[in-house]
């Protein structure tokens, strides 16, 4: 008899915690509003943070742009998240001075707004930025194709294939970084464009995808057909790049550098596709940005930067199979086992 009024409670304290769990998710809710929903990067953000969501019992909803530069559709989700009583926002901005007027109504009305991997401007129009340090990406992929050319260096034709003309923070830091580490004089660390070096045979903008990075190294070909050094935002850009000067007989001769560090990135950089890419932890970055938006509907507390930096620095490393004297970098072998994690 003992034996089952124990059993009973049992069941019934268990089917308590089963009804109780549901609703205490719906305490904490949180948004994550990427660039696009088809980049393998934001698809492993939202794979980050879904996972995170669900094991702190946070309610997760997650919105995109049409394509990247869609900042329209990123306003609306704010507005959207405001609306639903939403705890924190993670957002990627597309437009990273545009959106600030939402994001200030967002945090005036309690949200805390992390910004990740792209910074907003100015950067403490966030509560706090969970990246990569994306100066030193770029710095990083420029040093090794300095360092790769050799004498060359001085004499090199380079093609930069940038994000969108609103020249978003993210694309900024990666093109000037590159400028500095392969010792390009940079006139405005914050503007794209500006320099005077003659080894720089142009810019174009690629969207971040593969078909903009295709259409932007065709336009760059036909001002240049000497190009002997891309620069990409990203590793679908890369690949379109690739595409393009396979298409004339060009691909063995170019040496294609990126930021990303993504399992097909990265596979491109075995193949040959890409020479090197600087690795990003976006699941990190979200995952991260999660357990921020729980400690603060907890606590009240928000989350810091890292100690000398502003902002919370998740991590790079250069990703080569040639590796360069002088600079620091891991293989493919090893990036297969990290990308994106």
């Amino acid at each position: 008899m003992k034996k089952s009024i124990y059993a009973t409670a049992f069941a019934a304290l268990a089917l308590g915690v089963a009804f109780s769990a549901p609703a205490k998710a719906q305490e904490v809710s949180a948004c994550l509003i990427t660039k696009t929903d088809t980049n393998p990067f934001f698809v492993k953000m939202k794979e980050g943070a879904t996972a995170k969501a669900q094991e702190l019992g946070v309610t997760l909803k997650s919105y995109a742009g049409k394509i990247d530069g869609d900042s329209e559709s990123q306003v609306a989700a704010i507005e959207t998240c405001i609306a639903d009583g939403a705890k924190g926002i993670l957002l990627t901005a597309s437009d990273t001075k545009g959106i600030v007027p939402a994001v200030q109504k967002a945090r005036d009305a309690g949200i805390l707004v992390i910004a990740l991997d792209t910074p907003l401007e100015p950067l403490d129009a966030a509560d706090m930025t969970f990246a990569t340090d994306n100066l030193l990406a770029g710095e990083l992929i420029g040093k090794w194709a300095a360092a790769t050319l050799g004498d060359a260096a001085k004499d090199a034709r380079v093609a930069f294939l940038n994000l969108t003309p609103s020249q978003p923070s993210v694309d900024v830091l990666r093109n000037q970084g590159f400028m500095k580490g392969f010792g390009i004089d940079v006139v405005d660390i914050n503007k794209i464009g500006d320099e005077t070096d003659p080894r720089i045979v142009g810019h174009d903008v690629t969207n971040g995808n593969e078909e903009g990075g295709r259409t932007a190294m065709e336009n760059l070909l036909q001002k240049d057909p000497t190009i002997n050094v891309v620069h990409t935002i990203n590793e679908p850009a890369a690949a379109g790049a690739y595409e393009a000067l396979k298409s004339v007989g060009r691909e063995a001769d170019v040496l294609i550098v990126s930021v990303d560090g993504g399992c097909p990135g990265v596979k491109n950089v075995a193949e040959g596709v890409i020479g090197a890419t600087s690795q990003q932890y976006p699941l990190l970055m979200a995952s991260m940005g999660i357990e921020a938006i729980k400690k603060f509907a907890d606590t009240g507390e928000k989350p810091k930067a890292t100690e000398g930096k502003n902002f919370f620095d998740t991590g790079v490393a250069l990703v080569t199979d040639k590796p360069a004297q002088g600079v620091e970098s891991i293989d493919t072998k090893q990036a297969t086992e990290k990308c994106w994690g």
